[in-house]
């Protein structure tokens, strides 16, 4: 997992080629303006799913984890907590759904507070609960970008 400001992602630059193209899309688009969705950024091997909530409770929480695609999130209105855990003793409360290539487990977690301007990347097999709330429920914008394992 890395948390890091937007600021910050030339550090990332050793990532390779694929990481480069899903930053260059979070720097060369206003991200503000951009209608929810899906937007292709290299067919399915990368793409930026954009979407807007209110952040939620934690009750009941369910972590995900993912086995093809790698998730860079980048919240760019608003705040969340995002709860993570390393795989490690956590229930599996879903089995693997391979088409929405995500599975569900129930466990103890931590909380990152994310707030806009930054982001975090997730790894397959890491566990994490995004869209919480920290005290009241917030208004948030999102970009979600899936990176193929």
């Amino acid at each position: 997992m890395i948390v890091d400001l937007i600021c910050n992602l030339k550090r990332y630059a050793e990532l390779g080629n694929i990481f480069q193209k899903a930053f260059d899309f979070i720097t060369d688009q206003e991200l503000l303006t951009l209608n929810n969705g899906r937007y292709d950024i290299d067919g399915d091997d990368i793409y930026a799913l954009i979407s807007e909530y209110k952040t939620r409770d934690d009750i009941g929480g369910k972590l995900e984890a993912h086995k093809k695609y790698i998730d860079i999130q980048l919240v760019v209105k608003g705040s969340e907590l995002i709860g993570y855990a390393p795989l490690q003793g956590h229930e599996i409360i879903s089995e693997y759904n391979e088409d929405k290539d995500i599975i569900l487990f129930s466990g103890e977690k931590s909380f990152l507070k994310i707030e806009k301007g930054m982001f975090a990347v997730f790894f397959p097999g890491e566990l994490h609960m995004p869209g919480i709330k920290e005290t009241t429920k917030e208004d948030v914008k999102k970009v979600v970008i899936k990176i193929k394992a």
